[in-house]
């Protein structure tokens, strides 16, 4: 068994080639599906917990900063830029996809409303124009109906 001096070298080629072709956009692909999973993660996690602060609150204002407060954390959780976040309040009973903003919470009791936060997720390596994805979490509030004077 004699090699031929025509195919020295010729593996480390080979593997060099593979890897360029197979190896970087694999990587790439499992870069960009982690990106939209976390956003899609910081999403839901967001609307609950803003659901759950302004359901707790005494009163609108102070829900609504209670509720800006838990999404920047929960955001901030998954890496997200909290820039690229929004807050909106819905009736019960309203998907996200109708999103107005003009619903506004009472916090009365026996109260129910959905809270929608949208994350746009960044596909890393992609420019802003082309990267307009969203992720929405939807989480629906009902107030107690007996709660203490």
């Amino acid at each position: 068994m004699r090699r031929d001096d025509d195919e020295r070298g010729s593996a480390i080629v080979e593997f060099v080639f593979i890897a360029l072709v197979v190896f970087v956009p694999l990587v790439y692909l499992v870069a960009g599906f982690s990106a939209v999973q976390r956003g899609v993660f910081a999403a839901d996690a967001a609307a609950r917990e803003a659901g759950r602060a302004i359901g707790t609150a005494p009163d609108p204002v102070t829900g609504a900063a209670r509720a800006e407060a838990a999404v920047a954390l929960a955001v901030e959780d998954q890496s997200v830029d909290a820039t690229d976040v929004r807050i909106a309040y819905l009736p019960a009973g309203v998907e996200c996809t109708a999103t107005n903003g003009g619903y506004r919470p009472a916090l009365v009791p026996g109260e129910e409303f959905s809270v929608c936060v949208t994350v746009t997720v960044r596909v890393p390596l992609l420019p802003e124009f082309i990267d307009a994805n969203t992720a929405t979490g939807q989480f629906v509030v009902e107030r107690d109906r007996y709660v203490d004077p």
